[in-house]
């Protein structure tokens, strides 16, 4: 794609595997800077060498807790220090571990919403002020985007299964419990009740979220993409 991202200043968050991953790699891939943070020191290493071979633009890889505030803060003004100003903001996190009602306490429960919604309420106000351009989240997004039009555009992506190493992982763990003969079974059982009749490339959701950061979706914000296959049964 020819999306004008050249020289822009990317920072994504939980960006060193997944769908945070296959985002920075889409606007590198677009001639960006792109920041992103992870917790285990070995997937920064591993997303800092990806990127750097990816695209001509900087690449700033670091390790960071998005659930902690200041250590967000510090991301922010990390990226602004290394690419003087910032444009796009990608609020990722990756899953909380899985299980059962009765086996998640509070602490799980606490440390869930801070990854998944408090991270995005810090991100984006750290952000703010250097920009250029799940169910709480979504009234988030849509605030912001009223508060902050014209300069600012927010918008949310909503994705389906997508064959990243968080769904590798638990194929993995069911091919050992027995639960399918192979990762292609589970794969399979994972495409079930999908539209398109498959889980996605995280390469498409990076895409989808490319074409948002660049002027060719300057009249779209407020609005929340489903990048599932068509799995969402509601509106």
């Amino acid at each position: 794609m020819e999306l004008g991202l050249d020289g822009d200043a990317a920072l994504v968050t939980a960006g060193s595997g997944g769908l945070g991953l296959a985002s920075a790699t889409a606007l590198a891939e677009e001639g960006a800077h792109v920041a992103v943070c992870g917790t285990t020191p070995e997937h920064v290493d591993e997303a800092r060498a990806t990127l750097e071979a990816t695209g001509d633009g900087g690449v700033l890889a670091v390790e960071a807790d998005i659930t902690e505030k200041d250590a967000i803060e510090e991301f922010v003004a990390e990226t602004v220090d290394a690419f003087g100003g910032l444009d796009h903001v990608v609020t990722s996190a990756g899953g909380p571990p899985s299980g059962s009602f009765l086996d998640t306490d509070d602490e799980d429960w606490q440390r869930a919403h801070d990854l998944l919604v408090m991270s995005v309420v810090r991100t984006t106000r750290a952000a703010y002020p250097h920009n250029a351009v799940r169910r709480g989240v979504l009234g988030l997004m849509k605030t912001q985007s009223h508060e902050w039009a014209p300069d600012v555009r927010v918008n949310a992506v909503l994705p389906g299964a997508h064959e990243t190493s968080r769904i590798e992982d638990l194929v993995e763990q069911g091919v050992e419990r027995g639960e399918y003969d192979s990762y292609e079974q589970g794969i399979d059982d994972w495409s079930e009740g999908i539209p398109t009749e498959r889980v996605g490339d995280p390469a498409e959701l990076g895409e989808t979220v490319a074409w948002l950061c660049s002027d060719a979706a300057s009249y779209v914000t407020g609005t929340a993409i489903p990048v599932d296959g068509g799995s969402t049964r509601s509106v």
